[in-house]
């Protein structure tokens, strides 16, 4: 599976953003660096992914491992900054990344970390082709990366299991998001490389919700995540979605 480069080719990954996040590869590790912006929303996502599955599972969230016997899948994982903990809270992880230096990198901070974790340099076609299914699928800011977004999700979805879960974020488009999730962020603040976003994919939640509905999938909760320039730091909003925004979606029975 992780020769696959011709589905790589002709699947859902955008070939122009798998370079550029390649090329940026063995910064993912670094939490002042160039992907110091999700370092920071770390915690925000966790905290949302814990209340959210334990909520559906009816699981103890305050248990050391509440995560553990669940299978998940983290799609577009990088460099691993969400599978690690997501393993440290006994989820048994695999996390998959159409680039293989990016999968390198994980897999090497990954055992120096003492972590078991299925690292795939594959698309989530490839796994769907395989039969492959999850508990939870983890889908964290890569829709607006991807070549084709209905073939995207369309996989995504198939690797759920009935009742399974996914996961959810990316960045509305509005002229707020222009400003603040494109300008500010790649040219004034400089958290990101220039062109790292194309603000034409960004989606709006009734369009992502729109997107998941035909693979019987429904948002059960919907949450802005907001930045406070003066703290530097990320927070999760019930009001706010203008730029960042984070949805829990459920499958329901028999809809694979």
């Amino acid at each position: 599976m992780e020769n696959s480069a011709n589905s790589q080719q002709t699947g859902t990954a955008n070939l122009e953003d798998v370079a550029r996040f390649t090329a940026m590869a063995e910064a993912w590790w670094d939490p002042a660096g160039k992907f110091r912006p999700l370092h920071q929303l770390n915690p925000v996502r966790l905290q949302f992914i814990l209340d959210n599955v334990c909520a559906h599972l009816g699981l103890d969230a305050t248990a050391d491992k509440p995560f553990a016997g669940l299978a998940v899948l983290d799609v577009g994982c990088g460099g691993g900054l969400l599978s690690e903990p997501m393993s440290k809270l006994g989820a048994t992880m695999t996390s998959i990344d159409a680039g293989a230096k990016n999968i390198e990198i994980a897999k090497l901070h990954a055992q120096k970390s003492g972590l078991d974790i299925e690292y795939l340099n594959v698309l989530p076609e490839d796994l769907a082709n395989d039969g492959r299914t999850f508990d939870i699928v983890l889908n964290m800011e890569v829709i607006e990366h991807v070549a084709d977004p209905q073939l995207f999700m369309a996989a995504c979805a198939a690797l759920l299991k009935d009742q399974g879960c996914m996961v959810l974020s990316t960045m509305n488009r509005n002229i707020k998001s222009l400003l603040l999730g494109k300008f500010a962020a790649e040219y004034v603040l400089r958290w990101l490389p220039k062109g790292t976003h194309d603000w034409k994919k960004f989606l709006k939640p009734s369009e992502l919700a729109h997107l998941i509905r035909p693979h019987g999938l429904k948002f059960s909760d919907l949450q802005g995540i907001v930045y406070a320039p003066l703290q530097d730091t990320w927070a999760l909003s019930k009001t706010d979605f203008d730029v960042n925004y984070i949805a829990f979606a459920q499958k329901s029975v028999g809809s694979a």
